[in-house]
């Protein structure tokens, strides 16, 4: 399996902090944000990492990360021009997965929980996780039933049918690359992440695993100080890079 990191964007929730600098390397207590994630792939024992990123900033992320020989790892980097969503990043990687599986997670989001377990025993197929939250209706729903079988899955609908929304953590086998080229842009004009797992869903091959802890998309100035808050409490314990 190999790992992709999603760090590319213009941060603009983040202004002015984003004006000299990329949303992911903004401190999160005493690591850059982007460390975060990469604790998550490299403690799940994924050695080779794709690292997409904006061409602006590309020169801040070889010099604070290198080729990952530091971590114990490879870095590859990949340039997105222009957000275009979440897929593209497999089309971009066809040539770094060569065929592997693949966890991609994005670049400014922070989990409590140890997911490796749930990223080593990955089989087949795509996974998804699912955190409850109070306002399921900001994010991609996922409905499931008692024995954890996906029911349905919607983007930000009116009327949410659970409580559980889908954080930025996906799991796929090989085939998401091709899933991704027939991928039509939404009214957005971007592809779609829902789409991809909508087509896993309709295979009946999408699983999802439910997690206690807090996740934190740390997009926003409230989620970034909470982010610096957890990551002072707990995280940087188990820091392993």
């Amino acid at each position: 399996m190999k790992g992709i990191i999603l760090a590319g964007g213009a941060g603009k929730r983040l202004s002015p902090l984003t004006r000299v600098t990329s949303k992911q390397l903004l401190p999160i207590y005493n690591r850059p944000m982007i460390y975060y994630p990469l604790n998550t792939l490299i403690k799940a024992g994924i050695k080779e990492i794709l690292i997409i990123i904006a061409p602006e900033k590309a020169g801040e992320f070889l010099n604070l990360l290198g080729s990952g020989k530091d971590f114990g790892v490879k870095f590859t980097y990949e340039i997105q021009d222009k957000p275009r969503g979440l897929p593209e990043a497999f089309i971009i990687g066809e040539n770094f997965l060569d065929n592997d599986d693949v966890v991609m997670i994005l670049g400014d989001n922070i989990f409590e929980k140890d997911l490796s377990e749930d990223i080593r025993s990955f089989k087949s197929g795509g996974r998804v996780f699912a955190v409850e939250v109070e306002d399921p209706e900001r994010s991609g729903v996922v409905e499931f039933d008692k024995n954890m079988k996906v029911l349905s899955i919607e983007e930000k609908p009116e009327h949410p049918k659970s409580n559980f929304i889908i954080p930025g953590l996906f799991i796929y086998d090989s085939r998401v690359i091709q899933f991704a080229k027939e991928l039509e842009p939404s009214r957005r004009g971007e592809l779609e992440i829902t789409d991809i797992h909508k087509k896993y869903l309709e295979l009946g091959e999408l699983d999802v695993k439910k997690f206690s802890g807090e996740w934190i998309d740390a997009g926003t100035f409230d989620s970034l100080l909470r982010a610096n808050q957890l990551a002072q409490e707990k995280l940087h314990k188990n820091l392993v890079i």
